[in-house]
């Protein structure tokens, strides 16, 4: 009986190992890294403009990408499922970098001065 139990139970294990169905319109991870790095900058705006309402900057990124909020969503939930999240967020901050190469020369002059720079910029 017991053995019959292990069975189950790792059958049951096996079959599940997709949590998430990939999703019919998926971003591709190139178009993702994009669009991550423009909200990122978007983002950033959120300190020069605490009192606004920002959400017409995101609604503007996605239409200018021609991608579906629910598409991003999905495609996000996804790739963290998936395990690819990481790999599209370090394609991201190359692509900020590219954008704003004084924010890299920044992130060098942090580390020279006290090292103390957070473990995403490193």
């Amino acid at each position: 009986m017991k053995k019959l139990i292990f069975i189950f139970v790792l059958s049951c294990i096996f079959s599940c190992s997709d949590y998430v169905d990939k999703p019919k319109n998926l971003v591709d991870k190139d178009t993702m890294a994009e669009i991550l790095a423009d909200l990122s900058i978007n983002d950033q705006a959120t300190f020069m403009y605490q009192n606004k309402n920002l959400e017409a900057g995101t609604r503007y990124i996605l239409k200018a990408h021609n991608i579906k909020s629910t598409d991003f969503v999905e495609s996000f939930k996804y790739y963290v499922v998936k395990d690819q999240m990481k790999g599209i967020a370090d394609e991201a901050q190359k692509k900020l970098l590219e954008k704003d190469p004084k924010a890299d020369q920044y992130i060098k002059d942090k580390l020279k001065k006290d090292g103390n720079v957070p473990s995403f910029a490193r």
